[in-house]
């Protein structure tokens, strides 16, 4: 059974999905529940409305929104709803995505929206953003987080290994 949706992720294009689908995975990956949706700020803003104002009603506690271009989806988001959003920059646009970034993290004061890095790394962080908030009062999914950070630790740590003995530092 699926664990009930407690972070939503919309994007203003279904062509976003590639850049998106590791976040989703990494959440279901960690049994932190995940519903996905489109809904263009541009072309549906009365769909991105409804999707803000009764996300909360339906039990989600972070949206991840993920956008190109002139990227008015996470604010339009957080304008509508008191939850909080993490706004994914695409590198969609002829300007690799810088567009997207701006319009995401220059949100007038007053609407706040976390912005992460332009495409698929932002994207994962947006999810591992995602499970820090919902962290704050769920155990368990603080300590999947502590694992996750050992486990990029050991990764530092083999890669290290693989520089010759010479260049290492001494001791």
């Amino acid at each position: 059974m699926a664990e009930r949706a407690v972070v939503g992720i919309v994007m203003g294009s279904a062509s976003d999905w590639p850049t998106m689908e590791p976040a989703a995975a990494l959440l279901q990956e960690w049994s932190i529940g995940v519903e996905v949706t489109v809904a263009s700020a541009h072309r549906a803003p009365k769909r991105v409305l409804a999707y803000a104002r009764e996300a909360a009603g339906r039990g989600l506690q972070v949206i991840i929104a993920a956008a190109g271009h002139a990227a008015h989806l996470a604010g339009v988001l957080a304008a509508e709803t008191t939850l909080p959003v993490i706004g994914v920059p695409l590198p969609s646009s002829d300007l690799k995505g810088v567009d997207s970034l701006l319009s995401t993290v220059q949100m007038p004061a007053g609407v706040p929206v976390a912005s992460m890095a332009i495409g698929a790394a932002g994207a994962k962080n947006a999810a591992i953003f995602a499970a820090q908030i919902l962290a704050l009062s769920d155990l368990r999914i603080r300590e999947i987080l502590n694992g996750h950070k050992l486990i990029l630790e050991q990764k530092v740590m083999q890669q290290a290994e693989q520089i010759p003995p010479e260049y290492r530092p001494k001791e």
